[in-house]
């Protein structure tokens, strides 16, 4: 296993300095799942939520969260992101919707922590949208898909 990155010699938490490493194109996808009832799962699918356009709240929500995480997320570094797009699909066999978020850059170092805050707080978004509805929605499966780029090269999620 290689070392924790983010913890000096002196065994302190610190920011990774990343101003030698080559600027190259790096990307990642996530995602999460929001597991409801399938009468919540009707109101949003067929637009009757009276509070509006659950998916593209959540979408929105996503994509601002990405743009935020190194506030968010100690350590984290800001980042200029090219790019950033959070898919939401209703499952009605599974009775839920999967998030799937992609995030990607010209940069120092990875959007891995970009796509899963995207995912998370998109997920977040929906259970905050439907909590009047039901509050015993599950929140599961957050994690990272995939990322290219950097020294550490290629990841794909099995």
């Amino acid at each position: 296993m290689s070392e924790l990155t983010h913890i000096n010699a002196s065994g302190e938490a610190n920011m990774v300095d990343v101003s030698d490493k080559a600027v190259t194109s790096r990307e990642a996808r996530a995602e999460a799942w929001v597991l409801m009832a399938p009468e919540t799962l009707a109101l949003i699918v067929e637009g009757r939520h009276h509070k509006g356009d659950v998916f593209a709240t959540a979408r929105i929500a996503g994509i601002m969260a990405a743009k935020k995480t190194s506030d968010l997320i100690p350590l984290c570094h800001p980042l200029a992101l090219s790019k950033v797009e959070v898919k939401l699909d209703a499952d009605r066999e599974r009775s839920g919707v999967r998030i799937e978020s992609y995030c990607k850059l010209a940069g120092q170092t990875g959007v891995e922590m970009e796509a899963l805050t995207a995912a998370s707080v998109a997920a977040l978004t929906i259970y905050d949208m439907c909590k009047a509805v039901q509050k015993d929605m599950l929140i599961e499966g957050v994690r990272l898909l995939e990322k290219k780029g950097g020294k550490s090269g290629e990841f794909k999620a099995k």
